[in-house]
C-alpha cells in the first residue's frame, strides 16, 4: 500500500534560509499597501482560511494587498519576518521561543490552533488511546522529536525509558506494516493518509493530555508592531474573516485549496477530510466567545510551562494580544 503525504516540518529548531513567494492576492480592487504573508508549509488545505481571504477579498477590503509565501523545508518562516521583507508569519510557540532565545525580536500575536495537532497515531486493533498505554509500546518518530516524547511522558508521569523510540520517516508505513505499534504525527496529515487508503486507526491528541504548545502562530517583529501598526490590523482582519468562513463550510475550502492550486498534488478527498479534521483544532469555546486567534493569561501559561519542559524557557510577555484586541474590539 503506497501513501502519498506530504513531508512535514516535525522538529525542533532548524536552518535559516531564505523563502520562495506566490502572488496570490485579487486583482478586483487597488490596494493601499502591498505585504508578504509568509506560511508555514506547502499549499494545502492547512492555510484554508488565508486563501479564502484572498479570494473573496478581504485583504483588499482593509486595505491591503497581500502576496502568500510558501513555506517548505527550505522555506523557513522567521528568516523573512526578521528581515522585514515579510510582514507576518505563521510558526509555532516552540520555534518562536527558540528563536527569540536565540535573540529575535518576535511577539506571537494570534493562535490559529488552539489546540496542538501533535497526536500518537496507532491502529484500531492496538489502540494508543492514553499516555500509559505507550509503556510496552514501539512508536516511530522522528528523533529530534525527544523532547515532545519526554514532555508528554512527564506531564502524565509515565517512564519514558519503557517506550521503545523507532527512528522512521514520516510516512504511516512502519505503522500498517506491523514494524511499530504507533506514531508520532499530526492529527491533520497521516491519520488522514491511512483513513483515504481505508486503514482504521485512532489518534490521541497530545493537547487532551497537558501538552500545550501553541501551534499555527502569527508572528510579527517588535519593530512592525511598533511602526506598521495599521498593516498588521488589516491583515488580521482579513485573515479572521477568511477563517470564520472557513468554520462555516471547511469542504468549501478544501474545494478552493484544490482549485487554487491544481500542480501542487493535492486531492480533493484528502483535503476536505484534513479541513474537517482542522475545525476542532482552531475553533474552541474560547474563540466563540472572544473571537478567532484568541489566548488567555491562562493559555499562556500553560505554554510557558511545557516549553520549558522542552528546554525552551520564554517568559509570557512573547505574546502579544493587542493587535487581536483592537480586530475584535
Amino acid at each position: 500500500m503506497t501513501f502519498l503525504t506530504p513531508s512535514r516540518r516535525l522538529f525542533i529548531g532548524g536552518a535559516l534560509t531564505t523563502a520562495g513567494a506566490a502572488l496570490l492576492s485579487p486583482s478586483r480592487a487597488r490596494a493601499q499597501s502591498a505585504v508578504n504573508f509568509q506560511l508555514s508549509w506547502l499549499h494545502s488545505v492547512q492555510f484554508g482560511g488565508s486563501y479564502i481571504a484572498s479570494d473573496k477579498g478581504y485583504w483588499s477590503d482593509a486595505g491591503l494587498e497581500v502576496s502568500l509565501l510558501p513555506g517548505g523545508p527550505n522555506a523557513p518562516v522567521e528568516p523573512p519576518v526578521v528581515a522585514g521583507t515579510a510582514l507576518v508569519g505563521i510558526s509555532a510557540a516552540d520555534y518562536t521561543a527558540a528563536a527569540v532565545n536565540q535573540g529575535a525580536p518576535f511577539k506571537i500575536i494570534g493562535v490559529a490552533m488552539q489546540k496542538n495537532p501533535f497526536a500518537i497515531a496507532s491502529l484500531a486493533e492496538n489502540p494508543v488511546n492514553t499516555p500509559a498505554d505507550l509503556v510496552g509500546k514501539k512508536i516511530g518518530m522522528a528523533l529530534a522529536n525527544m523532547p515532545v516524547l519526554e514532555a508528554l511522558c512527564t506531564i502524565n508521569d509515565v517512564d519514558v525509558s519503557q517506550i521503545e523510540v523507532v527512528p522512521t520517516q514520516y510516512d504511516p508505513a512502519p505503522l500498517v506494516q506491523g514494524q511499530v505499534d504507533c506514531l508520532l504525527c499530526w492529527e491533520t496529515d497521516l491519520p488522514v493518509a491511512m483513513e483515504i487508503q481505508g486503514v482504521d486507526n485512532v489518534t490521541m491528541l497530545l493537547a487532551d493530555h497537558g501538552y500545550s504548545v501553541h501551534s499555527q502562530t502569527y508572528i510579527a517583529t517588535e519593530d512592525s508592531l511598533a511602526n506598521r501598526r495599521d498593516e498588521l490590523v488589516a491583515l488580521m482582519t482579513g485573515e479572521i474573516r477568511g477563517w470564520e468562513d472557513y468554520k462555516a463550510a471547511p469542504a468549501a475550502a478544501a474545494a478552493l485549496t484544490v482549485e487554487m492550486f491544481p500542480d501542487a498534488g493535492l486531492d480533493l478527498p484528502t483535503q476536505e477530510l484534513q479541513a474537517e479534521r482542522q475545525v476542532p483544532l482552531m475553533f474552541s469555546d474560547l474563540t466563540e466567545a472572544e473571537g478567532f486567534g484568541w489566548f488567555t493569561d491562562d493559555t499562556v501559561a500553560a505554554n510557558v510551562e511545557t516549553l520549558d519542559l522542552l528546554g525552551t524557557p520564554v517568559s509570557p510577555d512573547l505574546w502579544d494580544r493587542s493587535i487581536l484586541e483592537e480586530v475584535h474590539g
